[in-house]
């Protein structure tokens, strides 16, 4: 039964990390600039999941297996008077999408919920099978 609130708190750990991962997105939403001040924007970030507890794999649970880069093509927008327009007038941004990363966030949130629902019910049948034994 202890396996059950093993299960999860990983699916809670797995979840705050894609929460974390969300909200880096949401916050580079305009990062036009790499962290060596290049021109290249912010790339998407997206949490990949995997079977398995994070220490023990053959565990049941779940935990963030890595985090890649979206590869999709960043957002062209025509900004002539912008300091890194290019020739043309264009100005890359990320290739972040707010809607999808709300809607992201919204399913690692009621994840996140669900996750500590069952924790409280296993948490709930653990306390009646004791005061049944005691």
């Amino acid at each position: 039964m202890f396996d059950a609130l093993d299960i999860g708190a990983s699916g809670l750990a797995a979840q705050r990390a894609r929460m974390d991962t969300i909200a880096g997105n949401t916050a580079n939403i305009n990062s036009t600039k790499n962290e060596k001040g290049e021109n290249v924007p912010y790339r998407r970030r997206i949490a990949m999941f995997a079977p398995g507890q994070a220490g023990d794999p053959s565990k049941p649970g779940v935990h963030l297996a890595k985090i890649i880069q979206d590869a999709s093509p960043f957002q062209k927008r025509y900004e002539p008077g912008h300091p890194q327009a290019d020739k043309d007038g264009y100005v890359l941004y990320p290739n972040i999408d707010m809607a999808v990363e709300y809607v992201n966030m919204l399913e690692a949130s009621r994840a996140y919920e669900a996750n500590v629902t069952m924790m409280e019910t296993t948490k709930s049948m653990i306390n009646s099978t004791l005061r049944l034994i005691a």
